[in-house]
């Protein structure tokens, strides 16, 4: 981005609002005007004097002040770019449903401008309904938000909702005010998106199966965001973990022979198809009619397992020329280079159209609601690198595919 732009860092009542204080400094230092707006509840947890001396202009607070100027809508007109660090759950919910009882929430209103946010919370609050629908609702009309992380919060919790990193704002907000990452409502309308989410399970028997730790949720929150953004979805799914979104085609597919006939089935109908479950390579030769007894088996059980039909490697074997095939990798890797080096080499055997890669292991990748992933194009260029909530991912993934389908 080039050029100086005039810059609105709205901070609300968080105690992640001394992080703001990078977020003002980096726009400062990169040559922006920036103008503070802030809640009252912020000038609890972070001082006016700071803010003024970083920001290098006087902090603005109170709706009545500066009447002769105008000043509720001559901040929001006058501004190129908002960023809302940290974004609370209040201030979040005052936004979707477009009130304004203070400064800030009519700087956003009198605004054409992007809008750019970073929540802020504890987990349970960032995860309760109401506020992912908020979210929701916000991302429907053009804001972008960043985050939030996973990590420690306030006192011992741990979780979604440590608002991101200063540069990682910045970034992102610089971007967003360059159109990078603007989207329209609507934006997928008349595009058909098959979409495979969750986790197969091969039966041993009535009781018992092999599977996996997939939950679902990215696969999900690609349902989601498609079709608020006016795609029809086909949600083919095996054992969610998370429920399906409204206005999506649902199938039920448990096994990977099973999801394999659904996917076959649907494919030829969509634009675009995303295979984000995560399918069983292998299947038990024998499937018992009757629970394994161990009485029965012995101190030892040896299954026999055959190899499942390689169901992305198919579709895009047969896609059609003006269809989008892609595929999800999770892998054990040690870094970001051998990663890469993996899903690049999954890529070329697969034949797809993307791949979108992220590192899984005891304690990362799989049930949570954050994910950090690396988008492969067809040749192996990197497409996105992308970290965050899953919906922001799903989002930016998105974006992706309707730039190349373009």
């Amino acid at each position: 981005m080039t050029g100086s732009l005039n810059v609105v860092v709205g901070i609300t009542g968080g105690i992640a609002a001394y992080k703001a204080v990078g977020v003002i400094r980096s726009f400062v230092l990169a040559g922006h005007r920036v103008q503070v707006v802030a809640t009252t509840g912020a000038l609890r947890f972070v001082g006016r004097p700071t803010l003024e001396a970083i920001s290098r202009n006087p902090v603005h607070t109170e709706l009545y002040e500066g009447v002769a100027e105008v000043r509720h809508v001559a901040i929001g007109q006058a501004a190129d770019l908002i960023v809302i660090a940290p974004a609370t759950a209040n201030t979040i919910a005052k936004l979707a449903a477009g009130l304004a009882d203070d400064l800030l929430g009519n700087t956003v209103l009198a605004s054409t401008a992007p809008v750019v946010l970073a929540p802020a919370m504890h987990t349970e609050m960032w995860q309760n309904p109401a506020t992912q629908a908020n979210i929701a609702t916000l991302r429907s009309r053009g804001v972008t938000v960043v985050g939030p992380a996973s990590g420690q919060l306030t006192g011992t919790d741990s979780g979604p909702g440590r608002m991101e990193e200063p540069d990682a704002i910045v970034d992102a907000a610089l971007a967003a005010v360059s159109g990078e990452t603007a989207r329209t409502p609507g934006d997928l309308d008349g595009c058909a998106i098959v979409i495979t989410a969750g986790g197969t399970r091969e039966p041993l028997d009535p009781v018992r199966f092999l599977g996996n730790r997939s939950s679902g949720k990215q696969g999900v929150a690609l349902a989601t965001a498609a079709a608020q953004r006016g795609a029809a979805v086909t949600l083919i799914a095996s054992h969610l973990d998370v429920p399906a979104p409204n206005g999506v085609t649902v199938i039920d597919a448990p096994s990977a022979a099973e999801l394999q006939a659904a996917v076959t089935d649907a494919a030829p109908r969509a634009d675009i198809v995303i295979m984000a479950a995560a399918v069983s390579d292998y299947r038990p030769a024998e499937v018992q009619e009757s629970k394994i007894k161990k009485e029965d088996a012995g101190d030892e059980l040896l299954l026999r397992l055959v190899k499942n039909p390689d169901i992305l490697a198919g579709l895009a074997h047969n896609a059609r020329p003006d269809q989008t095939i892609v595929g999800f990798a999770a892998e054990t890797a040690h870094g970001d280079d051998e990663l890469i080096r993996i899903g690049r080499a999954k890529l070329a055997r697969k034949g797809c159209d993307f791949l979108v890669v992220n590192r899984v292991g005891w304690n990362e990748g799989f049930a949570r609601d954050t994910n950090s992933v690396v988008m492969l194009a067809r040749g192996g260029t990197i497409a996105l690198t992308e970290s965050g909530d899953k919906l922001a991912v799903a989002e930016r993934i998105l974006d992706i595919l309707l730039a190349e389908r373009r």
